[in-house]
């Protein structure tokens, strides 16, 4: 008997007859000889209604009880869809993040799990009866609190129960077939991917792809878990995650032993450029510009400083997440004289456009060909960073569709099919 975690999004589970045919698809799993664990995610738009009921009521509304409202659409899903389970003669058993055994530190919003002990889970699996556990949760053992992990968490929370049981495989339900080689709803013709390694799937969540959230690929890479991506819409297989544990992708048969060297490209519109101009060259002032920012929980993605020649001075330009910016703007004027810099410019909203492959590191021409791509679309570049199976590049956000489309058909990666787009999300 196999043991599977299946995790559903929200575009999974977005209304009554959403939550009735993931039942079923749930019911068939198990009865098809397998112990299954289930992690939802709030229905439809439900966290965004929360957090607009929440702007309605104050600007500044206390962490605490922020986790506590937003952990309050995940528990309705998983009550929904036991119910329905129970419809189809199958008995259910659902379970807070805190009854499932997810310990987290004492962050509100961004919570990070310390532990996971799913005794209750796994006595419900004994017992014959299908657990559902919901996402995005857990508790506070310092503080005894209800925390939320921050918007994505209930993929991490998935990984986090397949590793704990360890399951055979953790799959994560969405609304397009798989991981494709660019975001569907950009580029209609992309590829799907059968297989990916987990390195490569990491990068492409970092730039921005969003079919799987960046701490459930880590998480999953670190503990070995298997993943497979697939739509909740359809039965067709989907893309499978392979961890870094495994020797190396499989191939089928018929296919090249030689894997093409580009996964495929991801892009990200929700950060925002910050520029500070007349920094002093001197030993400290990076340092003086980054410590405020890091204490203050701010994640730092790209990072360029100019090269002082004759006037002593240099200008810093690096992204953060576009909500943070005017934060950062007011710690960094707070020290000002400190610093010593003229001037802050900060764009609210630019593109992230990544290419990613595990082969990249290999192939000289990689950089020439994704370069010529933008050059030949008009696309101009604001900064550019490289890692070895990665080359991204910020650009204004009106040209991010474009510089997508450009880059994924100038590496040979369209194809000759559209892609399908079930509902809108691609959670």
């Amino acid at each position: 008997m196999s043991l599977i975690v299946q995790k559903y999004g929200g575009s999974s589970v977005q209304d009554a007859e959403s939550i009735k045919r993931v039942a079923r698809r749930i019911v068939e799993t198990k009865k098809a000889g397998n112990q299954v664990v289930v992690v939802v995610s709030a229905m439809g738009d439900t966290t965004d209604d929360l957090l607009d009921l929440a702007d309605d009521i104050t600007e500044n509304p206390p962490l605490r009880e922020m986790d506590i409202l937003l952990s309050s659409g995940e528990r309705m899903s998983m009550a929904l869809l036991a119910m329905a389970i129970h419809e189809h003669g199958e008995t259910a058993q659902s379970f807070t993040g805190s009854q499932a055994g997810m310990i987290t530190d004492a962050i509100h919003g961004k919570a990070r799990i310390i532990e996971v002990s799913p005794k209750r889970v796994q006595e419900a699996l004994d017992d014959g009866h299908i657990s559902i556990v919901a996402g995005f949760q857990g508790m506070s053992r310092e503080s005894k609190d209800i925390t939320t992990m921050g918007r994505g968490g209930s993929d991490t929370t998935a990984v986090a129960l397949a590793a704990a049981l360890n399951a055979d495989v953790c799959e994560i339900y969405t609304d397009v077939d798989g991981v494709f080689t660019a975001d569907p709803r950009v580029v209609k013709n992309a590829q799907k991917i059968d297989t990916i390694s987990s390195e490569d799937m990491l990068e492409m969540a970092a730039a921005g792809t969003k079919v799987l959230h960046l701490r459930s690929v880590e998480y999953a890479r670190r503990f070995g878990v298997k993943l497979h991506v697939r739509s909740s819409f359809t039965d067709k297989e989907g893309t499978w995650v392979i961890p870094e544990e495994t020797d190396q992708v499989p191939i089928k048969e018929g296919d090249p032993l030689e894997q093409p060297i580009i996964s495929g490209v991801a892009h990200d519109a929700s950060e925002g450029k910050l520029t500070i101009t007349g920094v002093p060259d001197a030993p400290g002032k990076a340092a003086a510009v980054f410590n405020p920012i890091a204490e203050a929980g701010i994640n730092i993605d790209m990072i360029v400083q100019d090269i002082s020649v004759a006037t002593g001075k240099t200008n810093i330009s690096f992204t953060l997440s576009g909500s943070d910016g005017d934060k950062a703007q007011r710690l960094l004027l707070e020290r000002k004289e400190e610093i010593g810099f003229d001037n802050l410019d900060f764009a609210e909203q630019v593109a992230k456009v990544s290419l990613v492959g595990g082969g990249m590191r290999n192939h000289p021409g990689v950089s020439a060909r994704f370069f010529s791509a933008l050059s030949d679309a008009g696309i101009n570049i604001m900064l550019i960073s490289t890692s070895e199976i990665r080359v991204s590049v910020i650009t204004d956000i009106e040209d991010m569709d474009k510089a997508v489309q450009a880059i994924h058909t100038a590496f040979d990666l369209d194809s000759d099919e559209e892609a399908k787009v079930y509902a809108g999300t691609g959670r």
